[in-house]
């Protein structure tokens, strides 16, 4: 099949920022409200993909609202800074040479359900803005996955697109927004319904070549 497109999903797909993280989101949460419990890479993992205010509800359920979203605000203040400043490689083996190779005959894209600012980070630690054609998160405009999936389709006017993410619910959002799904089964997620399947990033290569 030819793709115009390739869209990317970051956390579990790009790279594994889960242990960096949750030390930066205790860190937060010890310092401002330690009566919400503290997380770990696993509970992360679990959380990972789905849109910021979930998470914020499903982790620190002990707090009313508005202080929700001022913890997740903190969070992820203290996230950006931790992974800004972090030099140990957290990116999954292969991804950078293969979405530079991939840029020689496609379009890259990137979706997440991230809050904003984080998208910029990915492709400042990872050197990947020359690759980048466009992107867009749940941070900058509050749409579900495939909401921002269908707006980076209409917005490049893209006919043949598709996604690569790790979770099912990546594959849902896939599924809404009429958009094939390539499963990253090496990330976080177990997904049943994928168009293809990928262990290691550089497979795309074989997958998408036209």
């Amino acid at each position: 099949m030819k793709f115009d497109g390739i869209i990317l999903d970051i956390d579990g797909t790009i790279w594994d920022t889960t242990p960096v993280v949750a030390e930066a989101w205790n860190n937060a949460i010890t310092a401002n409200f330690p009566q919400v419990p503290l997380v770990n890479a696993d509970i992360l993992k679990g959380q990972f993909g789905k849109p910021m205010n979930v998470i914020a509800d499903n982790l620190f359920s002990v707090l009313p609202e508005n202080e929700k979203a001022q913890l997740l605000k903190l969070c992820c203040a203290a996230e950006q800074k931790a992974l800004s400043e972090n030099t140990k490689n957290i990116t999954f083996s292969n991804v950078v040479e293969t979405i530079a190779e991939l840029s020689k005959t496609h379009k890259l894209f990137i979706v997440s359900n991230c809050q904003s600012g984080y998208i910029e980070v990915v492709i400042e630690k990872n050197h990947l803005s020359q690759f980048i054609t466009d992107s867009e998160c749940f941070g900058n405009n509050g749409n579900q996955k495939d909401e921002n999936i269908s707006l980076i389709v209409k917005r490049n006017n893209l006919k043949n697109p598709v996604y690569v993410g790790d979770t099912a619910g990546d594959a849902e959002a896939c599924k809404k927004a009429d958009v094939p799904f390539i499963w990253a089964s090496y990330g976080f997620g177990k997904v049943d319904e994928f168009f293809a399947k990928i262990t290691d990033f550089s497979q795309l290569l074989e997958i998408v070549k036209n």
